[in-house]
């Protein structure tokens, strides 16, 4: 059984190609002057069809997290504990993720996290997970 991997669609192609590439592009709308994440066809708050992709650090705060000690499903059973975490990018929209190389007592809500870029050998896809700041 293989762990489910993320498919991209035509709307999040870029967000997935600009990871592969070691860089974070999220969408910006003009007509509301905010980033937005997940990607979509149209800008949240104003409808508009005005939707650009944009490079951004991806460097961001903690918001908040959980420590999955059991296997959230049998394809991570060898990677416990789960570090789940929310993360609030600097340039506003959150994203859903985990966090690698820190000690789960370690863990603060509002730590300053840096993106660390993941690949997956077997589906070629890269994952975006996050680190704390040093």
């Amino acid at each position: 059984m293989r762990k489910p991997m993320p498919e991209p669609t035509p709307v999040s192609a870029p967000f997935w190609e600009a990871l592969a590439e070691r860089r974070i592009r999220i969408q910006y709308s003009p007509s509301s002057d905010e980033y937005v994440f997940y990607p979509r066809t149209l800008a949240p708050r104003t409808l508009a069809d005005d939707l650009e992709w944009r490079e951004i650090s991806g460097e961001g705060t903690l918001y908040t997290f959980a420590v999955a000690r059991r296997p959230t499903a049998p394809f991570w059973a060898d990677q416990v504990p789960q570090l789940l975490a929310v993360v609030q990018w600097d340039e506003g929209p959150r994203l859903t993720t985990e966090l690698v190389n820190v000690d789960p007592d370690d863990i603060r809500i509002g730590m300053r996290v840096r993106p660390v870029f993941t690949p997956d050998p077997e589906t070629g896809m890269t994952l975006l997970r996050y680190e704390p700041a040093r």
